[in-house]
């Protein structure tokens, strides 16, 4: 249901409740309960005795419970306060509100809570109004408190009077947290050493202005997942179309900054894993699945396999040997890949998936495949590197905006190939601020034979002037093999390769430190489509802004059943990447993130703990 029909349905409810008649009876107006905002604001002044709670109303992920709450407030002050009462008051009260209507009884003076009778009679509504609003700890806070205090004559029971605070609490924290800022924990390294795996930020909303949740229905002040018991924390009952306040900034470039996932628009969904997930991108294991169902079933992968494993028996085996043998093989996956997807697809679907064990690959049991609108898809966090229309390209790890080199930031994590000399780990981290290394007789070595270190700028700096008495040291900025567009043909391993990297299409070859120059997608510009490029906007096309496309042999398309050879951007698009760049889930792997996935800016680290403890030198940090 659109969230439309409901701020309708708010309006037609003091009809269907019939205010009219129990405003009299409360000694109000009967015209006060027909004019549309102002009727809301007496209601709650009569019930919760509140009247500026009605302002609540107008926001989207609290209006629900606002209205639950003038609602139940409202009829207990006409005496319905056990707990079937209460359960109708807050989901359906129109049986108690007609009544109420019929009754002609007046409004009741506030409970006595000197009265036992009374306190009985509300207690069990209490006790489940408490329960809604913090599950079991509200009930271990309030009750815990109360057999510890002496109750005072007259006063709220501690259910109550915790009930009222929590609630209070709670729609305050729901507001802030859905539009002004929220707080966030760093759970990866990808944003190292800018940001550490354990800073807590505050993500500023305001700077681009709050999205209006897509999804309001939901268990206040969690993002997609219960924690603990790892179900769904949402329902698409009432949804609303993107749409964002106007706020104080545009997203610049170079900006940290907080969004939804955009490749989380489907996921596999198993309990046992966190978050309820099993990987964030289901895309990346119907590729993988695709494959391994491929070299289950195939002749061809079979037979080659066996004649590897004899040349290795043999000790003949070469690496262009086995290069050559694979590629051939993979010719006939190539040729179906779009067979071997739907297989996978259908796996999946039906609760089924490999997954590594500590005993090896093992096909195991899920929960299924689940869609996630746009604002409960998960959060990351990187470095916005492109804006709209900008053109981005990268060559030998050097991001180029526009023809010019991007800057490479203070704690932004390189990968350099060296034949430099330490001693230990420690050593590297506490004199250099080396994040990860391999290299001299120390270390082992990679299996492609090149030592590295992973540091920034300063590190390499100082390591160089310490390393300057050695001869012929050397440091060089890693590179992927290189994937030139003059071959004859993409072998099939190079595409196995090429569909990790955006654009995920097996004949663009893209790697982790050179990406072909391509262009930014902004609001409103046309761009003609081609078989070459289509990879880069098939997504945007569908999943992002909604549309139905079908690719004809010929090089056509029809969008929405309509041939055409055009298209125009609806929203503006960005480009983002981690600063821990060889250690990054980002743009490089999924593509564009879309404006209505912007989440806010990063803007304060408020508290930083790591494996030795608390990091006094991090708190109220600002982002760069």
């Amino acid at each position: 249901m659109d969230i439309t029909f409901f701020y309708l349905f708010l309006l037609v409810h003091p009809y269907l409740a019939m205010w009219w008649k129990s405003f009299e009876q409360a000694e109000r107006k009967q015209w006060e309960a027909l004019v549309p905002g102002y009727n809301y604001f007496i209601a709650f002044k009569l019930g919760a005795q509140k009247p500026w709670w009605s302002l609540l109303l107008i926001f989207p992920g609290v209006h629900i419970v606002m209205w639950s709450v003038v609602n139940l407030s409202y009829i207990r002050r006409f005496g319905y306060f056990s707990l079937i009462d209460t359960v109708q008051g807050i989901f359906f009260p129109y049986i108690i509100m007609y009544k109420i209507s019929q009754s002609g009884d007046k409004i009741l003076p506030e409970t006595n809570w000197a009265n036992s009778k009374e306190i009985a009679e509300r207690e069990w509504g209490d006790h489940l109004a408490l329960f809604l609003a913090l599950p079991v700890i509200g009930h271990v806070i309030a009750l815990g408190i109360g057999a510890v205090s002496r109750p005072k004559p007259g006063k709220k029971t501690k259910v109550k009077e915790w009930g009222d605070s929590i609630w209070f609490a709670l729609v305050a924290a729901l507001v802030i947290r859905t539009y002004v800022f929220e707080p966030f924990k760093i759970p990866t390294g990808s944003m190292e050493n800018t940001l550490l795996v354990g800073d807590f930020l505050f993500v500023n909303k305001v700077a681009y202005g709050p999205k209006v949740p897509v999804t309001p229905v939901s268990y206040p002040l969690v993002h997609n997942t219960v924690p603990w018991i790892n179900v769904k924390s949402y329902v698409g009952l009432e949804t609303s179309e993107y749409t964002r306040i106007p706020g104080y900034s545009d997203v610049n470039r170079y900006d940290v900054v907080v969004f939804n996932y955009p490749a989380g628009d489907t996921s596999i969904y198993d309990p046992r894993m966190p978050n309820g997930l099993m990987g964030h991108n289901y895309h990346d294991y119907v590729n993988s699945e695709a494959l391994r169902l491929w070299e289950e079933q195939s002749t061809e992968w079979n037979q080659a396999m066996r004649k590897i494993n004899q040349l290795r028996i043999n000790n003949t085996l070469t690496a262009s040997q086995d290069s050559s043998i694979r590629n051939k093989a993979l010719e006939s996956y190539f040729v179906n890949i779009e067979n071997w997807r739907q297989n996978a697809r259908e796996l999946i679907a039906s609760g089924y998936t490999m997954q590594n064990t500590y005993n090896g690959p093992e096909l195991i049991e899920h929960k299924g495949v689940i869609f996630r609108p746009v604002d409960k898809r998960e959060n990351y966090i990187k470095r916005c590197v492109g804006l709209p229309g900008d053109y981005l390209e990268l060559k030998n790890s050097q991001l180029y905006v526009n023809g010019k080199k991007a800057p490479i930031f203070p704690n932004q994590l390189l990968k350099y190939e060296t034949s430099a000399q330490l001693s230990n780990q420690s050593e590297a981290w506490e004199k250099y601020g080396i994040d990860t290394y391999n290299f001299n007789q120390y270390m082992p070595i990679p299996k492609d034979g090149r030592p590295y270190v992973l540091v920034n700028q300063k590190g390499l700096a100082k390591l160089k002037r310490d390393q300057a008495d050695r001869d012929s040291v050397y440091f060089n900025l890693y590179r992927s093999p290189p994937y030139e567009d003059n071959m004859d043909s993409i072998p099939p391993l190079v595409k196995l390769q090429n569909m990790r990297f955006f654009p995920n299409d097996p004949n663009i070859c893209n790697t982790v430190t050179d990406f072909k120059k391509f262009r930014i997608p902004k609001k409103g510009a046309t761009v003609t489509l081609t078989k070459e490029n289509i990879a880069y906007y098939r997504r945007i096309i569908t999943t992002h802004e909604g549309h139905s496309l079908k690719e004809n042999n010929n090089g056509t398309f029809m969008i929405d059943g309509k041939k055409t050879n055009k298209y125009t951007f609806a929203m503006n698009y960005y480009w983002m990447m981690g600063d821990n760049r060889f250690n990054s889930t980002d743009a490089r792997m999924w593509g564009f993130v879309p404006e209505d996935h912007i989440v806010g800016k990063a803007s304060m680290v408020w508290y930083s703990s790591g494996p030795s403890g608390v990091r006094w030198d991090r708190i109220f940090m600002g982002i760069k």
